[in-house]
């Protein structure tokens, strides 16, 4: 079973979620993301989190990441999104939290769901009918794993081990458009609100 405590180890993948206070807005403009993807670009790799799959959405986040040496990812989910909100507080005036308290993550024990799960993450913004391919959505890095954009940020190799073509994984994700969300198999894996407690930064 994945396991949802506080225990973070070293080569291990966890899928990271957090939305705004009473599912509002964290990310108000073009700019709030460009510097959201600058803050994981400088802090992912000095704290050691191997980012396989994101998905920046405008109440919410999606990180799949794989911890890459021994300090926890909390560190490096603390210094991303403090630094991120104060910039956010500053730029709109604003006070107070931005995140609807501490931010949920689950162990991903089996790899064998994790690229169902990099899917069910690169779909999102079609799914909330943002756009009407992955592929459009500039906040996410399937246009990457398609070919279609360079990378803009370090990256785990997990996906293009298993799709090194472009086109597979491109087929492996639009396949999927006509299908549930998410299968029964990786539900346990999903960390949308009511599907598993908040963990202490």
């Amino acid at each position: 079973m994945p396991y949802r405590g506080d225990v973070f180890r070293a080569g291990h993948y966890y899928h990271l979620y957090n939305r705004g206070v009473g599912g509002t807005l964290i990310f108000f403009n073009y700019d709030n993301y460009e510097y959201c993807l600058q803050l994981i670009d400088r802090y992912s790799q000095p704290h050691g989190a191997a980012v396989i799959a994101y998905c920046l959405m405008p109440n919410h986040y999606h990180l799949l990441i794989r911890q890459a040496t021994d300090e926890p990812l909390s560190t490096f989910i603390r210094v991303l999104f403090n630094a991120y909100l104060q910039a956010v507080n500053q730029q709109k005036g604003r006070r107070g939290p931005l995140f609807e308290g501490r931010f949920r993550h689950v162990w991903v024990d089996r790899e064998e769901y994790l690229i169902h799960l990099c899917r069910y993450v690169h779909l999102n913004p079609v799914q909330a009918r943002l756009v009407e391919a992955p592929e459009e959505w500039k906040y996410s890095n399937y246009p990457q794993y398609i070919g279609e954009r360079a990378a803009r940020l370090p990256h785990d190799s997990f996906i293009l081990d298993r799709f090194p073509a472009p086109g597979a994984y491109r087929s492996f994700v639009t396949e999927y458009l006509d299908q549930p969300l998410a299968p029964d198999e990786i539900q346990r894996y999903l960390l949308e609100k009511g599907s598993a407690p908040s963990q202490r930064l």
